[in-house]
């Protein structure tokens, strides 16, 4: 199966980032792929942290009640294009009217909602000229999640919880082929850190890593590192695009995965 890796620069404005993830959507399909991510927050990138909170959407699965329109519009794309989506982020309610919860969504080709994962690590930093803290308008989430696309099991992560090797050790058992990580890593953290977490989380888990970035300047100030990219089993970039709108895609071979897990077969030593 081929997947892809969308990257945008989204914006303040959810029906400019609805038709940007449409389009590069409709251009990864017709390359070819039959599972597609797009980045943490591709809805929206607000001018402040509390923006989100008024995009929050109750769970599509809560009473049956009718998606609303950022999940209603990703289980469309999924139907369409007849492929497996893997919806970045976005804020779901928690019954508080300050804090959200991160979600990631997936949607099968028939646009059914058939797992999701709520951030389960909040990022903070500050380092004098930049301040970030999650954990101001976010609930964290508490259980790793992994499923079943297609020919490949996925496992599911978030941005931040690239930093916690714990989380992915968790997602391998049994052993996932792609674990995908959505993202909108600063340009300071991104640029430091990035591409070193990826390769090392796909090294150590030997699988393929499919990562989906913002990149670029926002609307806010706030500058993103964009890199998305795709990363196989022996720690090799297979695909990247250091910054703005597009995607990367490669096709996996599960028999190549597991020619290096028998070549090397460090999960089968792992003591702890």
């Amino acid at each position: 199966m081929k997947i892809a890796a969308l990257q945008m620069v989204s914006t303040p404005d959810w029906a400019s980032n609805r038709d940007s993830a449409a389009r590069l959507i409709a251009q990864a399909a017709a390359a070819g792929a039959g599972l597609v991510l797009l980045p943490e927050y591709f809805c929206v990138l607000g001018r402040r942290d509390t923006d989100k909170l008024a995009l929050a959407e109750p769970p599509a699965e809560q009473g049956g009640a009718k998606p609303g329109p950022i999940q209603a519009f990703l289980a469309d794309a999924a139907r369409e294009h007849g492929l497996w989506v893997v919806g970045g982020t976005l804020p779901v309610t928690t019954g508080r009217p300050d804090q959200a919860l991160n979600r990631c969504c997936v949607f099968d080709p028939q646009g059914q909602q058939v797992a999701h994962y709520d951030k389960v690590h909040l990022f903070a930093f500050d380092n004098g000229r930049e301040s970030y803290n999650e954990g101001r308008t976010l609930q964290a989430g508490s259980e790793p999640v992994a499923l079943q696309a297609g020919p490949l099991r996925v496992g599911l992560s978030i941005c931040y919880d690239l930093r916690f090797p714990e989380l992915y050790r968790a997602l391998m058992n049994p052993p996932c082929d792609v674990l995908c990580v959505p993202a909108a890593f600063t340009h300071t953290t991104g640029q430091a850190h990035w591409e070193l977490l990826l390769r090392a989380r796909a090294i150590e888990n030997q699988c393929v890593v499919l990562a989906a970035a913002q990149g670029g300047l926002h609307a806010n100030g706030r500058r993103t590192w964009g890199h998305s990219m795709i990363v196989g089993p022996w720690g090799e970039v297979i695909d990247v695009l250091p910054e703005g709108e597009g995607f990367v895609i490669a096709e996996v071979d599960p028999a190549h995965i597991a020619q290096v897990r028998q070549e090397l077969p460090a999960l089968r030593h792992r003591r702890l």
